[in-house]
């Protein structure tokens, strides 16, 4: 972990629960975990670079993480792994130096390809399988914070300064 630089999150199974109520009209309703954003924030603002790659395509996911700034937003990725690796070019970032958080069948080779394959102890077998590291939490209850709050400590960024008592 002293190694990444890089975090790359699926959205469903991984920052919302896998069960999603749905509105009347359609749209899916996520919930979010306060302190996932909490630890997604600081880690933007000690300069790890954060992305959010998932197939689902609402505003409600753009708003979500662009508020916690991220910016590294891709949404309706039906294939993740090609979008992954543009995003690691774009930063110059090495799959030594990437987690990857997936919950599911479709974020298998996404995981394969990081050099942190991470997945909520909820995620589908073989996605636990893939994963160098297996979370205690759900997806949707603190995988997140539980990533990143590990990554920044060891990395002596955890409550280091002042960018850890506010958002």
């Amino acid at each position: 972990m002293t190694r990444i630089r890089g975090i790359a999150f699926d959205v469903d199974g991984v920052l919302s629960a896998s069960t999603v109520p749905l509105h009347p009209s359609g749209e899916p309703m996520r919930m979010v975990n306060i302190k996932d954003g909490y630890a997604l924030q600081l880690a933007v603002k000690h300069g790890l670079q954060l992305a959010i790659i998932t197939g689902a395509d609402t505003q409600a996911i753009r708003v979500r993480f662009e508020t916690l700034g991220v910016q590294d937003i891709y949404v309706g990725a039906a294939m993740k792994l090609p979008v992954l690796e543009q995003w690691m070019a774009k930063y110059g970032l090495k799959p030594d130096q990437v987690a990857f958080v997936g919950d599911d069948i479709p974020d298998l080779p996404a995981m394969q390809a990081a050099g942190l394959a991470v997945a909520p102890a909820d995620a589908a077998p073989e996605c636990r399988q893939a994963a160098r590291y297996v979370s205690p939490c759900n997806g949707g209850y603190g995988v997140g914070r539980d990533l990143l709050e590990q990554v920044m400590r060891v990395q002596g960024l955890w409550l280091d300064d002042r960018h850890a008592f506010g958002w």
